[in-house]
């Protein structure tokens, strides 16, 4: 594989996806595309992406795979179903979907024993903005030479990418970011209700906050949209960091470590969604700690 020009394949061109595809392509990379709903396609490729009727063609196009999927179980269905068959020793897998660091590693294992594959867990944090911009953080897994090439294939879609350790240790990364995100976008929540009740301007508490100890992204683009219950559009969804919580805690049960915040965290999130919040922006987690 050649470490300079690298043609691409993206599956799974949804919220962070389409973004990051448009990048690779204004990068000047030749993308071929999959996703599932077609009409999904149609941006990326009127931009200049090449559509695949299917995941096995766009394998044998591609020389660097790269997935942005919704979660382990696409994941693994994909890989085991429709890239495992057509891999080999000349590509490269990257996967920028947040999935269980287990399953990366077995799936990991799978593409080299079958073909000697490379793989390469390389989840990121940002946001749609984040990819838009190309100012992602990505934490990366795998060893040194395929990180080599993750980095100068990401790097339109990066302000920082970390090695973190070897085929996994990306995933394990992004549960620990995710721990963090979900229970600063809780207690803001929380933060946000009591000051309306204390009558506080809480549109105001963003700016009044910026710069200190207490300050944050999330603090500065969630919390405004919770003092205006501003919504839509959405993204990110809540789902995304249930998902990511459930594996911090299925995480922290196999290592034996204990989790208190992030597992309280977890249950505030499944109650949300039991109210109809799965598929919505975690903006309206503010609904928890407000009567309407």
């Amino acid at each position: 594989m050649s470490n300079q020009t690298h043609t691409l394949g993206f599956i799974g061109i949804g919220l962070m996806g389409q973004p990051m595809t448009l990048r690779l392509l204004d990068a000047g990379y030749t993308v071929n595309v999959w996703n599932r709903s077609l009409e999904k396609l149609h941006t990326v490729v009127e931009a200049g992406a090449i559509a695949q009727a299917s995941i096995a063609d766009l394998v044998r196009v591609s020389d660097v795979i790269l997935l942005c999927l919704t979660d382990t179980h696409a994941v693994e269905t994909i890989v085991r179903e429709q890239i495992a068959p057509y891999g080999s020793a000349r590509k490269l897998l990257i996967d920028l979907s947040s999935i269980h660091p287990d399953t990366t590693r077995q799936l990991a294992g799978l593409l080299y024993e079958q073909h000697g594959m490379g793989w390469v867990d390389a989840p990121v944090s940002g946001g749609v903005s984040g990819a838009e911009q190309g100012t992602l953080a990505i934490m990366a897994g795998g060893n040194n030479e395929h990180i080599a090439i993750a980095r100068k294939v990401l790097a339109p879609l990066y302000q920082q990418l970390t090695h973190v350790g070897g085929v996994g240790c990306g995933q394990v990364t992004k549960i620990c970011n995710q721990m963090i995100v979900s229970c600063n976008v809780l207690v803001i929540a929380e933060m946000i209700a009591l000051a309306q009740r204390a009558g506080v301007d809480a549109e105001q508490i963003p700016a009044a906050l910026a710069g200190g100890f207490a300050d944050s992204k999330p603090l500065q683009i969630v919390a405004p949209e919770m003092a205006t219950e501003t919504f839509e559009p959405v993204k990110w969804r809540v789902k995304t960091l249930l998902k990511d919580l459930t594996m911090a805690e299925d995480l922290a049960a196999t290592l034996g470590a204990a989790i208190p915040m992030s597992g309280l965290a977890a249950q505030l999130m499944q109650l949300h969604v039991s109210h109809g919040y799965l598929e919505h922006d975690p903006a309206t987690l503010i609904k928890l700690y407000t009567k309407k």
